[in-house]
């Protein structure tokens, strides 16, 4: 029987590498996509040997325009069919814009709205001409609400659930479905390249990034459009609802100080 293929962005680390262990522990041949050569290279020895699934490594740097063409083009020249696209790349960066360096701004939208909205532009044509095929895109629980000292990276985050959302409803009865993957603090590299390790935010309802990978991988499966794993980080998410943000922002401002 054919093996279906799932392809991941950002799958060198954090919640995308637990994503690929998923999908090879579930026969899912993966397409992995990170900047990382050597790190691709090592998963993907060690998924092949565990799983014995086919594994096609792409390093790419997202960062830059055209890199979500370059993956494509690629994947249809190796005649790859992909059943299950992960947007699961993506950074932020945490100062007051004014201070934030513009080009690592740029490049940020970028990962997370532009690559991502290209990424499934491009692979979801096949998918509808099949009647089947599942998008993950990973946001936040800043998608939820402004978060000032990230209000860019929020912004971003705020697209990736509206737009999956959006999306999902355009979708409806097609066979194929959108979800979007709203974790919290997870500890991962990001946490790092953002410099947020200091934050009180950054202690409140965190998960590891398998937990996270495993809610995400469920809800996917069973065509959900929005999943926020864990009763905090869910208790979170309804207090950005019922609470005015006039109220809710000093505060936000308060727990994302370093």
């Amino acid at each position: 029987m054919k093996k279906s293929t799932a392809l991941i962005t950002g799958a060198s680390s954090g919640i995308g590498l637990e994503l690929s262990k998923i999908f090879a522990h579930n026969h899912y041949n993966l397409v992995l996509i990170a900047r990382s050569t050597h790190k691709l290279d090592a998963l993907a020895s060690e998924l092949r040997q565990a799983h014995q699934v086919d594994v096609l490594v792409l390093p790419a740097d997202l960062s830059q325009p055209g890199a979500a063409s370059e993956i494509f083009q690629t994947v249809q020249s190796k005649n790859l069919q992909i059943d299950i696209l992960v947007n699961n790349a993506g950074f932020g960066v945490h100062e007051p814009l004014v201070k934030a360096e513009l080009n690592e701004t740029t490049q940020m939208l970028q990962v997370n709205v532009t690559a991502l909205t290209e990424l499934t532009r491009l692979f979801l044509p096949d998918m509808l001409a099949r009647k089947a095929g599942r998008i993950l895109n990973v946001g936040s629980t800043g998608s939820f609400a402004p978060a000032p000292y990230m209000a860019a990276y929020a912004a971003s985050k705020a697209y990736v659930l509206s737009f999956t959302e959006g999306l999902a409803e355009e979708l409806r009865g097609t066979g194929v479905t959108a979800t979007a993957l709203c974790p919290g603090v997870t500890p991962t590299g990001f946490q790092d390249r953002a410099q947020v390790g200091d934050m009180p935010l950054t202690r409140y309802g965190v998960l590891s990034a398998e937990k996270v990978a495993a809610d995400g991988y469920k809800a996917l499966m069973r065509g959900k459009r929005v999943v926020v794993p864990g009763l905090a980080n869910n208790l979170l998410v309804l207090s950005t609802r019922l609470i005015p943000h006039g109220i809710l922002l000093p505060f936000t401002r308060q727990m994302m100080t370093k």
